[in-house]
């Protein structure tokens, strides 16, 4: 098979983004059994209609059932496999081998990838779960290339898919407790809090002072001591084909939908064209942590950011464009905006990285404005470039 970009979608409308700006496929979660509970998911009938979506473009999409399941999980767990079989998903992600021998018996023709969860480090491991009848494993971010090109050699008949950007979990490959301890949410059932990105102050006891305990924090702010960098594999595509990688995956199904749009947008046009200096330019507008290749090159010691828990975007998210029109692009604001502002135009087509000064701009009333601060209201916005519905603008800051 060619190579597949797959995209992360939290919601329907986040699934038509990464479709439009030229995901292959899609990975989404419903509002069970995911191990992102608290994006907004997907309804049973959202999933028919973003399968029926993806199937109308030609593209592909999987159901994230990859919680470590309870025994109360598992009927409904049952019926929504069966479901997703019935709709015609090209996949269920499952981590768990109780649900996996359930998918098996209850939708034997839905597809099975084997999640990131299940710590897939080794050949073997690979070669089990080809053996049991799964199509995919979803490798863990822990590989060299130089392992991944050895499971390849050694499993050819198995797909491998592998994460090439977005955020990282500071335990292996997502199995993290922390969570679980510290404010009582399930790691491993969809529900983590994410308590590797606050602010720790370590401290010691010094047994020979009166003083007790001594910070010994990096400064003022503390220390972001178990805050992963961000996954940024970018420059190496090429590298982790030839390694035998057939599907390469986008990590942030809680990400917004301005993230998503540059990042598939900067991925296909390097998968595309390769990569270039606007690769790079491009990454950088979207909020992300500083970046690394983390283990992709052999054992790594740059994977933690100390500074912050994120790093701000160049570029500040201002609207949807849902129209164009006698030289005027309709956009629903998510950012003001005001006359004299140049703005930046984000899309899969020509239309790509071209700007322009905001002067005439009305409501939906057709009244005009020069302030444009109403939240989701639909402005109609003089533009001398083509604007397509889909596309976004934004401002550099």
């Amino acid at each position: 098979m060619s190579v597949e970009l797959l995209a992360p979608a939290g919601n329907y409308s986040k699934a038509k983004t990464a479709m439009y700006f030229g995901a292959d496929a899609v990975y989404i979660g419903g509002k069970q059994f995911s191990l992102r509970a608290f994006a907004d998911n997907f309804e049973d009938t959202d999933i028919l209609r973003a399968v029926s979506l993806a199937h109308s473009k030609g593209k592909k999409l999987y159901a994230a059932v990859n919680i470590f399941a309870k025994n109360s999980d598992l009927p409904g767990m049952r019926s929504f496999l069966a479901y997703l079989q019935d709709i015609g998903a090209d996949a269920a992600i499952i981590s768990d081998p109780g649900v996996f021998a359930i998918s098996r018996e209850v939708a034997p023709g839905l597809p099975v990838h084997i999640s990131t969860q299940a710590n897939i480090l080794n050949k073997d491991t690979v070669k089990f779960w080809r053996d049991m009848g799964a199509s995919r494993v979803i490798l863990a971010r822990e590989l060299s290339l130089e392992e991944i090109a050895e499971i390849h050699a050694y499993v050819p008949d198995m797909q491998l898919e592998a994460f090439v950007h977005g955020a990282m979990c500071i335990s292996y490959s997502g199995r993290c407790m922390l969570s679980d301890y510290l404010t009582g949410r399930r790691s491993n059932g969809g529900e983590c809090a994410q308590p590797c990105r606050w602010i720790y102050n370590i401290r010691k006891k010094d047994i020979h002072s009166d003083t007790g305990w001594l910070d010994i924090s990096e400064d003022e702010r503390g220390t972001y001591i178990l805050n992963s960098k961000d996954l940024n594999m970018s420059r190496h595509l090429k590298e982790l084909e030839e390694a035998g990688v057939c599907s390469f995956k986008i990590e942030g199904r809680m990400k917004s939908e301005y993230y998503i749009a540059t990042v598939v947008n900067a991925y296909r046009r390097c998968l595309d064209s390769g990569y270039t200096a606007e690769t790079e330019r491009e990454l950088k507008t979207a909020a992300h942590r500083d970046y690394t290749t983390a283990y992709a090159f052999g054992p790594s010691s740059a994977t933690e950011n100390f500074e912050d828990a994120q790093t701000q975007g160049d570029c500040d998210y201002i609207g949807n464009v849902t129209g164009y029109g006698d030289g005027y692009a309709f956009v629903e604001m998510r950012g003001r905006f005001k006359s004299g502002d140049i703005l930046e135009i984000l899309s899969p087509t020509d239309a790509f990285g071209k700007s322009f000064t905001v002067t005439d701009c009305f409501t939906s009333e057709d009244e005009p404005v020069t302030d444009c601060k109403l939240v989701q209201e639909i402005y109609r916005v003089k533009c001398p470039v083509e604007v397509h519905e889909g596309d976004i603008l934004r401002r550099r800051k």
